[in-house]
């Protein structure tokens, strides 16, 4: 039994965000920005589900965040990562703990790396002369759904759904 039905509920509402941010990137290459909008505003709602202090929690939950599209926004200016994709994971810095963070980069950047080695394979085997567009947006939505699997939902729960 979950014991706080807001705080997962609000986790469910963030997981089906994010698979719709992951669908829509597959078939048009892009992530909405009411969708984006959506994901950091609720994050207040979530802060405050799970008791969040404003010193440090939510000031370190807003300095990551900060930090991420800084970061990220330079290697959209290389043209290396869309818009969409700096906005999905901004607003997921919002939800994720920073060390939590870390590991979904890290997760996201393997399976991006896969998710390129598969989309650059059918690029060739389809003889395609057009620039290779990546849906990163899968890698990044796979990765948040990882990590609220793995650090914010019960295990008795996941083996409740398992079998």
């Amino acid at each position: 039994m979950l014991d706080d039905p807001v705080k997962y509920g609000l986790l469910a509402m963030l997981a089906i965000a994010l698979l719709v941010a992951a669908f829509t990137d597959l078939k048009s290459r892009k992530i909405a920005n009411w969708l984006n909008a959506a994901i950091a505003l609720s994050a207040p709602l979530f802060w405050w589900a799970t008791g969040m202090a404003l010193w440090p929690d939510v000031a370190m939950q807003l300095g990551l965040a900060v930090a991420t599209f800084l970061a990220l926004s330079i290697l959209f200016a290389l043209k290396a990562m869309g818009g969409g994709d700096v906005k999905l994971l901004t607003a997921l810095a919002l939800w994720v703990a920073p060390m939590h963070f870390f590991q979904l980069l890290i997760v996201m950047a393997l399976l991006g790396g896969l998710l390129t080695v598969l989309f650059g394979a059918w690029h060739v085997a389809l003889r395609q002369k057009h620039k290779l567009a990546i849906p990163y947006g899968v890698a990044i939505a796979a990765a948040g759904l990882w990590t609220i699997a793995s650090f914010y939902v019960p295990e008795s729960a996941l083996s409740g759904l398992a079998g």
